[in-house]
């Protein structure tokens, strides 16, 4: 008998595979509420003829737009269409929800990019400080301090950034995006002094939430890092510790930031409705906010999807991250 080769694993694909096929069956469950959405509530038909259109007229856009036909030929048709890119037409702008999202996409992503910069760059920092120092006279004020950045409404601190720095200081614009630059299809607000200045308040009123909860949860975690056993083994074979606090605890603290780091930029983008509101940041919540308003349900619906579809990949980011965070997750 000859010798029968072991079979190899690859649970990096193994693991890549079940979280494309749970992405995919996500994805069809949220194309289905956004279907459900677009075809019953409301009345695409009315919405899209003039006042005193005749019943002949309706009916001819009925069956222009496949309303005539059994639901499930109109899902299949409507699947088609997203995969397509076809998000339908506004009926409020009259213009193809795709183009209407695309525009609006670049102010919402620069927003989300600087206030997720900000969460970071200051919540991890000061979250191992506090935890190195717990009884210091800085580390209980920041406490303190991320308690009222937890528990205050964002439209609060909008406003009052808002009356603060534009109304009585004059320091900031109050809303708007500044002076914008093109770049191809992109039009950024990074490269204008008014652009970089318009992105202030809104980035910090949209970043404040985050940064409090990032900064507690990394000293949460350094404290029950520090106190495990393998670190002690490192303090007592003598290694620096720059090495220990940097290279051991920080490193196995960061797990559980990466998955909410992850999910909130998510979070970021999906409920930036109300710093957008405030600010009247021309962004896509602002024109999810509009569409409520009207309601312009292809707008609603392609805002559902895009939004499932951004959640999605993020967690598929972090399920990769993760292996190279924890190499032992590569061998499981």
């Amino acid at each position: 008998m000859g010798n029968i080769a072991p079979r190899k694993d690859y649970p990096m694909i193994r693991l890549l595979s079940v979280r494309l096929i749970q992405a995919i069956l996500v994805m069809v469950a949220v194309t289905a509420i956004a279907f459900v959405m677009f075809r019953f509530v409301g009345d695409p038909v009315a919405s899209m003829v003039r006042e005193g259109a005749t019943q002949a007229e309706k009916d001819a856009v009925r069956v222009a737009l496949g309303l005539d036909k059994p639901v499930l030929a109109q899902f299949v048709k409507f699947v088609g269409q997203v995969l397509t890119g076809d998000l339908g037409t506004s009926y409020r702008y009259q213009q193809p929800v795709t183009t209407l999202l695309l525009s609006r996409l670049p102010a919402t992503l620069e927003l989300v990019i600087v206030a997720t910069v900000l969460a970071l760059s200051l919540g991890i920092p000061l979250g191992v400080l506090c935890a190195l120092k717990p009884h210091a006279f800085f580390s209980r004020l920041t406490q303190s301090a991320t308690l009222v950045g937890i528990s205050m409404p964002t439209f609060v601190t909008g406003l009052l950034l808002i009356l603060v720095f534009a109304v009585n200081l004059r320091w900031l614009p109050s809303s708007g995006r500044g002076d914008l630059v093109d770049i191809g299809f992109w039009q950024t607000g990074f490269l204008s002094l008014s652009g970089l200045k318009s992105l202030i308040l809104p980035s910090i009123t949209l970043a404040l939430f985050q940064l409090t909860l990032i900064m507690r949860l990394v000293r949460s975690e350094m404290i029950d890092v520090l106190s495990s056993d393998y670190i002690r083994f490192a303090f007592a074979r003598g290694l620096p510790r720059t090495y220990i606090y940097g290279r051991l605890a920080l490193r196995n603290a960061l797990m559980p930031v990466v998955t909410v780091t992850g999910l909130q930029i998510g979070q970021l983008i999906a409920f930036a409705i109300v710093t957008e509101t405030v600010f009247q940041w021309p962004g896509m919540g602002l024109l999810f906010t509009n569409a409520v308003g009207y309601p312009d349900v292809p707008v609603l619906a392609a805002y559902l999807l895009f939004v499932g579809f951004l959640f999605v990949m993020i967690n598929m980011i972090v399920d990769i991250l993760y292996t190279f965070i924890d190499p032992r997750l590569r061998t499981r």
